[in-house]
């Protein structure tokens, strides 16, 4: 048996034997679906764009953006967050399938893609926000998920003539209250936390490793953590290939 293989037995096992797992992703989740993440060498943030060479990345995604610049705001998010035709890879379909079985708790995560939904999850907690919804900034009308994208208008109008935005937690604003809420609350009893696809530095979202008390904290990540030291196990694979080969292992038994 082979070290990868004898890891994934040990993951299995663990799921096998723990009464509540909760799973927490990053930008690395959405990858294998085609999904740039944001900070790696090809990310979102290292993609040369003439276009806002003007700006530092995270202004083109912060409220003073939105505020300030609407114009160069949805240009960006227009062209750099479009997920029309995107799928969800083998690690949402896995999480969905655990969570079916009774046998994962919840999803948190940082995604705004709504992947996760698209696979079959239920219990997911978008914890910055999503692309999925969007709602008028003056009267609070909710939007199709396409809306953004489909208006002509250089910054897209409501009915009432407010200005229509993402769901999405921008930076300079707080999280969602709802989800960063139930988060809490699922971790507070969770026994196996598995954390992938993420490079645990955007607080505050990342301080919830800090707040699992269980005992098996599992790490799927290609590069390096600040929490590697505090992990039970440790994975450098794919994430799909990971779930994919753990939910196999479980079959088997």
């Amino acid at each position: 048996m082979s070290d990868f293989e004898e890891r994934v037995k040990k993951l299995a096992e663990m799921i096998e034997n723990s009464s509540s797992t909760v799973f927490f992703g990053g930008a690395g989740v959405s990858t294998e679906s085609g999904i740039p993440d944001f900070r790696s060498k090809d990310g979102l943030y290292n993609q040369h764009d003439v276009r806002f060479d003007d700006y530092q990345p995270e202004y083109l995604l912060s409220v003073d953006c939105l505020t300030d610049h609407p114009d160069v705001f949805y240009e960006f998010y227009r062209q750099k967050l479009n997920i029309e035709g995107i799928e969800p890879n083998k690690a949402h379909y896995a999480l969905a399938e655990l969570e079916k079985e009774g046998k994962l708790s919840a999803v948190i995560t940082q995604n705004i893609d709504g992947l996760h939904q698209k696979a079959g999850s239920k219990e997911v907690y978008e914890v910055h926000g999503t692309t999925m919804r969007n709602y008028c900034m003056r009267c609070g009308r909710q939007k199709p998920y396409d809306y953004i994208f489909k208006s002509k208008a250089p910054v897209p109008k409501c009915e009432c003539g407010g200005q229509i935005r993402p769901d999405v937690t921008l930076y300079g604003e707080m999280l969602p209250e709802e989800a960063w809420s139930k988060s809490d609350d699922v971790l507070a009893s969770a026994e196996l936390f598995i954390v992938g696809g993420t490079s645990l530095t955007v607080y505050p979202a990342s301080g919830l490793v800090g707040r699992f008390r269980g005992g098996n904290l599992v790490i799927i990540n290609r590069d390096l953590t600040n929490y590697d030291n505090r992990a039970s196990l440790l994975f450098r694979e794919n994430i799909g290939e990971v779930f994919d080969a753990v939910l196999k292992c479980m079959k088997a038994e």
